[in-house]
């Protein structure tokens, strides 16, 4: 079954701050993806775990083959792991040296803004040190990422059900085309041949001449091999007999390029059906084939 590529999945955990598995953080993990040839990705990560960055791209490429991806990690310290962050031996020496100035000069008048003492030197420390959080992160932020994908492609999954059904709509319309200049075809060669032999017979009346019923079956031969287009209608049902194939396929493997591939195979057929043929009726025919052929080949552009 074919899948989209646009979708979004994300993924959360909560430790305790006594859990020395994530050091009592909160993960968060977005997941996005849009339309893209090729495979792209694009990641926002807090300064701590930009180390991540290659291995979840990494991650995603196994699990995607195009599409452009966005991936969004945020971590929150909790507990006591956001608390320790602040030096409580240093916080209380400015305070003491505070109130014993403030005692000193006896001035009842003056307060302390704890809210400023954050900013003195040494109050607020670095926090959990990096490379520990990255490391306890990894695996964290990995399971989630995957756990994000999992989503995502339940997502493309439901879109792609949705755009199978319209790819199958227009192929079964453009078919109906196919068919009526099929049965169109034959009737062109005998409709030139009755022409041309009124034509001629019109022409040899006037100047009383009797016409050659070999050099007019040459000609309408001539026409008729010109205009052969037996070829291209055939490869045109087996285009559309693949594509149909492709779209039923229960394999997980991308299937995007093929269609593409497939519809710019029928295209080629439907202008070459064009150019050949010497009628009316098949050249609007052909115009509405490749309408419809356009209109996949835009559907086409949304599938992985």
């Amino acid at each position: 079954m074919i899948r989209s590529m646009t979708g979004f999945g994300d993924a959360a955990t909560q430790h305790n701050a006594n859990d020395s598995s994530a050091g009592g953080i909160h993960y968060a993990v977005e997941l996005r993806s849009l339309n893209n040839r090729y495979f792209k990705c694009t990641s926002r990560l807090p300064d701590e775990l930009v180390g991540l960055e290659a291995e979840l791209e990494s991650a995603l490429r196994k699990r995607f083959a195009r599409g452009s991806f966005s991936v969004a990690v945020k971590l929150r310290l909790g507990g006591e792991a956001a608390a320790s962050r602040v030096n409580d031996a240093a916080l209380l020496a400015y305070l003491g040296h505070l109130e014993g100035l403030k005692k000193k000069f006896a001035d009842e008048s003056v307060s302390i803004d704890l809210t400023h003492l954050l900013a003195l030197p040494g109050v607020i420390e670095a926090g959990p040190d990096t490379v520990e959080l990255l490391h306890q992160a990894r695996p964290v932020v990995l399971r989630l990422v995957d756990e994000a994908a999992d989503r995502l492609i339940d997502m493309r999954r439901r879109e792609g059900e949705a755009l199978a059904t319209d790819l199958r709509s227009l192929a079964a319309r453009l078919l109906e085309v196919v068919e009526q200049v099929a049965e169109r075809a034959p009737v062109v060669v005998h409709e030139y041949h009755a022409k041309l032999t009124q034509r001629v017979g019109d022409l040899m009346a006037k100047a009383e001449l009797k016409v050659n019923e070999t050099d007019l079956i040459k000609e309408v031969a001539v026409f008729a091999d010109r205009a052969d287009i037996n070829e291209e209608l055939t490869r045109l049902r087996g285009h559309l007999n693949q594509f149909e194939s492709v779209i039923a396929d229960d394999d997980s493997e991308p299937s995007g390029r093929t269609l593409d591939f497939l519809a710019q195979e029928m295209l080629r057929e439907a202008n070459t059906i064009g150019s050949k043929s010497n009628d009316a009726a098949i050249s609007q025919d052909v115009v509405n084939a490749k309408s419809l052929i356009d209109r996949i080949k835009e559907q086409v552009q949304n599938v992985e």
